[in-house]
């Protein structure tokens, strides 16, 4: 049973179990040692994080942690998530950590490992590291404890590295797209990648002041992304979360092109290209139904994993497949990254738009999405409101409702205490109808609880 570690490594409120520095640093003393017991050399762990004010208290908990473990520590400062999956493989780090709380509030953070091959942790090595929290390991003497260094041109790299997924050379001239930073990890790297690649970039929320992170911006709220895209006409919009791992599109009228949508277009893409591998694309059970009978359409099988871009990624690499992702804009390329990478697919689909001639619209203008909602109910604590027998009777009822017409899911956010409800139908209103019904049930059994 997992303790800390959720789909996404360990998140919490700042100040608060298992959020604090004192956490941290036993959290780092128990993974350096987990990390480090087979080799042979002096580790080297990577350290970046979002522009959070907690970060600096958890990356000095975390850093105090490891370096009394015996790893020498690389901090990068504040650099997107998929940045330090690039730069602990091509630093030839032997781990990489994440300080983020992704598309949450500034006052949450997160904790997040990376291998030296670039890939999060396998769970094995995630619950050793939980198991060694309850007896840390003896400190090695004096003479052995690790040191700390700043990387200075740690974002400079990872713009290269974006770049070089394209074609040496080539440029998207013409293209005016907004970008939306959500005052996170990207405001710098982002609109320098763009500008570098020749686009006139509109950018927005990047300024980041340690609180105003994911407020009211970025990929959970991109709304006024859509309407600057309107106003300043430019051609395609990008609104990335606080780590810069996921994204959301617009097209130029506005429309929302999200995870769905954008894996569509890559897909369509690549399979022209001749770029697409295993002929199938991984989602998850929260993907559209609309996106699985366009890929049909184009002769590809839509395989779903469970929620968490963790569990997409293991299924892509069982089926040999190179695109995958999910509906929150998590889009998984492993021909350019070893994780979700946001700003990387924004610059591929930039590059599909440049290279067929056609704007965003028409890209993802083959795929009919069905009516779907979701709704997100808070929890008290992480309590098991699924094994109530009314709210267990009320899901069957639904799914006898859609009758094969539609889909429901019901499940525990693997990072908030809240319960998602997704429900999709072809029919709008009974699509809204059930979701209600079924969502006032749920609340019910919480508030008796």
């Amino acid at each position: 049973m997992r303790r800390y570690f959720g789909t996404d490594g360990v998140r919490g409120t700042v100040n608060k179990d298992p959020m604090t520095a004192e956490f941290a640093l036993r959290l780092g003393r128990a993974a350096g040692f987990v990390l480090t017991r087979h080799l042979e050399h002096q580790p080297q762990i990577l350290i970046g994080k979002d522009t959070r004010l907690s970060g600096y208290t958890i990356e000095s908990g975390l850093c105090a942690g490891l370096t009394s473990q015996g790893m020498n520590v690389m901090l990068v400062g504040p650099i997107p998530t998929p940045a330090v999956a690039y730069l602990t493989r091509s630093l030839r780090a032997d781990a990489g950590v994440v300080l983020s709380a992704s598309h949450n509030p500034a006052g949450d953070n997160g904790i997040k490992f990376f291998g030296a091959d670039g890939f999060k942790l396998p769970d094995e090595v995630e619950l050793a590291i939980e198991a060694c929290l309850d007896d840390l390991p003896p400190l090695p003497k004096a003479s052995e404890i690790g040191k700390a260094f700043r990387i200075d041109d740690a974002r400079g790299r990872y713009v290269e590295f974006c770049k070089s997924s394209l074609p040496r050379g080539f440029r998207l001239d013409g293209l005016k797209i907004v970008v939306d930073c959500a005052n996170g990890a990207a405001y710098d790297v982002g609109p320098r990648l763009f500008h570098e690649l020749g686009c006139d970039v509109v950018v927005m929320n990047a300024e980041p002041d340690g609180h105003n992170i994911n407020s009211g911006c970025g990929s959970t709220y991109p709304e006024q992304m859509c309407k600057r895209v309107v106003e300043c006409g430019a051609d395609a919009g990008f609104a990335l979360d606080g780590d810069a791992d996921r994204l959301i599109a617009c097209d130029a009228s506005g429309h929302i092109v999200d995870g769905d949508c954008v894996i569509a277009a890559l897909a369509e893409h690549m399979q022209h290209e001749k770029l697409l591998k295993g002929a199938c694309v991984v989602t998850t059970v929260m993907s559209n139904m609309g996106l699985e009978r366009y890929l049909n359409t184009l002769g590809l099988e839509m395989c779903r994993a469970a929620v968490g871009d963790r569990y997409v990624l293991e299924m892509m690499r069982d089926k040999g497949c190179n695109l995958g992702g999910e509906q929150s804009g998590h889009v998984i390329m492993l021909d350019c990254n070893t994780t979700g990478d946001g700003l990387m697919t924004a610059v591929q689909l930039l590059a599909a738009m440049q290279e067929r001639g056609k704007s965003l619209a028409s890209l993802v203008g083959g795929i009919e999405l069905y009516p779907q909602k979701l709704w997100n109910i808070t929890l008290p604590c992480r309590m098991d409101v699924l094994a109530d027998e009314q709210v267990r009777a009320a899901i069957r009822d639904a799914e006898a409702s859609l009758s094969g017409k539609g889909r429901l899911n019901v499940r525990a956010s693997g990072t908030e205490p809240k319960l998602r409800v997704m429900v999709e139908a072809e029919d709008e209103d009974q699509m809204l109808e059930l979701g209600e019904s079924l969502s006032n049930v749920i609340r019910l059994a919480v508030a008796e609880d």
